[in-house]
């Protein structure tokens, strides 16, 4: 179906019903609850979920596959924002024109970039890729102004062109009519899900990008890009000029990139240079390797655990503990309330640090590595597991799988 195996359409209708049923999965506490703090079904941070999944679904294709680590992915993040944001001031506030543009213009510069960088290889192909973006960033913040407004970012104003704005048409992001941030809520008991169009639109694209990105996993494209990964000098023995495949995979990766930064945008038509820093960049590859690079879901789980921590863990401050740790003794709560506070609130990064360590150390396949161990201890507990399928969680969480 689709062109996919059986295990994997089945794994895509999976992907497809977790992915629209994404606002109840993250409302488990019901609004009267003191968990509902950590409720994460609300319409900003679902759309984060779907883009940084999209953003770092393309960074896999390149890293995951090819074995070559960019820094400079944020470059085509920006140039995403951008274009969309371009079209809203020249033709109106619909979306789709600025997000073909962003994935026009990503690819352009994505071919460009990776024309020069992928000469070099290594370490030295990483620190290509992060001059390229921090150049991209200096010049969006400070030299091509008219272009990117600089440090103050690039917003809609009632005197841009705006040639195809007609009288009563939406005056916020929107695609053919459907206002991105329109949302209807639905009480169930004491359970609200928010079911908004801006994150609806958003998961339907991510669904089709993971089914490309998947098609991709699977073909002989693919197969070429993870035989680069295990020994490229091999191949160029045989007479297989890689070069054309990494490019095309450091382009496809880049528009990917583009389409996220667009689709912040149609978020919040407001974009600025600081979507190119190199934090950025950064950020997608912490994502990649926390949830397991060179694995479909790997890397999507990474970002949605991230994204997580950035704005649900970070608001957990010394009055919330307060209140957790209130039933103990004065002096044994504020002890507990000393020794848990350094990790969350503000200092929330050097909990996801600590994470990121014990990851790299222990589990070098990223959560997904993790997921199968627990998965196969439980198989073995329950004597499931035949002589034939006894493997090793490391090798099960090999890419592509």
């Amino acid at each position: 179906m689709l062109g996919l195996s059986r295990k994997d359409t089945g794994f895509l209708i999976a992907v497809i019903c977790l992915t629209l049923a994404t606002p109840i999965f993250l409302q488990p506490f019901p609004e009267t609850s003191s968990l509902a703090q950590f409720n994460a079904g609300y319409p900003d941070l679902m759309q984060r979920f779907a883009i940084y999944g999209i953003f770092v679904m393309g960074f896999n294709i390149l890293f995951g596959l090819t074995g070559y680590l960019s820094f400079g992915h944020a470059a085509f993040l920006g140039v995403g924002s951008y274009s969309v944001v371009w079209m809203y001031k020249l033709l109106d506030y619909n979306v789709l024109p600025g997000l073909v543009l962003a994935v026009i213009m990503s690819g352009i510069f994505a071919l460009f970039i990776g024309f020069v960088s992928l000469r070099r290889s290594g370490i030295y192909f990483s620190i290509l890729t992060l001059a390229f973006a921090q150049m991209s960033y200096n010049l969006a913040y400070s030299v091509f102004t008219p272009l990117t407004n600089g440090e103050t970012g690039l917003q809609v104003y009632l005197n841009d062109p705006q040639v195809l704005m007609s009288e009563g048409a939406p005056t916020s992001p929107h695609l053919f009519g459907l206002v991105m941030n329109e949302s209807a809520k639905v009480a169930v008991g004491d359970w609200i899900f928010t079911f908004n169009v801006g994150y609806y639109f958003t998961a339907i694209i991510a669904i089709l990008v993971f089914y490309l990105s998947l098609r991709i996993f699977r073909s002989p494209f693919g197969m070429i890009l993870r035989a680069i990964k295990t020994n490229r000098n091999r191949l160029n023995y045989a007479g297989i000029n890689t070069k054309p495949y990494m490019l095309t995979a450091f382009v496809i990766s880049g528009m990917y990139a583009g389409l996220a930064g667009g689709l912040l945008a149609a978020m919040d038509p407001l974009t600025g240079a600081q979507r190119m820093q190199w934090t950025a960049s950064g950020e997608v590859v912490l994502m990649a390797i926390l949830g397991g690079a060179g694995t479909m879901m790997g890397p999507i789980l990474g970002a949605g655990f991230i994204k997580y921590f950035e704005n649900i863990f970070s608001k957990i401050n010394e009055s919330v503990l307060h209140q957790w740790f209130g039933w103990m003794p004065d002096g044994v709560q504020d002890f507990v309330i000393g020794v848990v506070s350094p990790f969350v609130g503000e200092g929330w990064h050097l909990t996801l640090g600590l994470l990121f360590m014990v990851v790299v150390i222990f589990l070098p396949g990223g959560i997904v590595q993790g997921a199968l161990l627990v998965v196969g201890m439980f198989r073995r507990r329950n004597g499931h597991d035949g002589p034939k399928k006894q493997e090793s969680a490391s090798s099960a969480a090999q890419p592509a799988e």
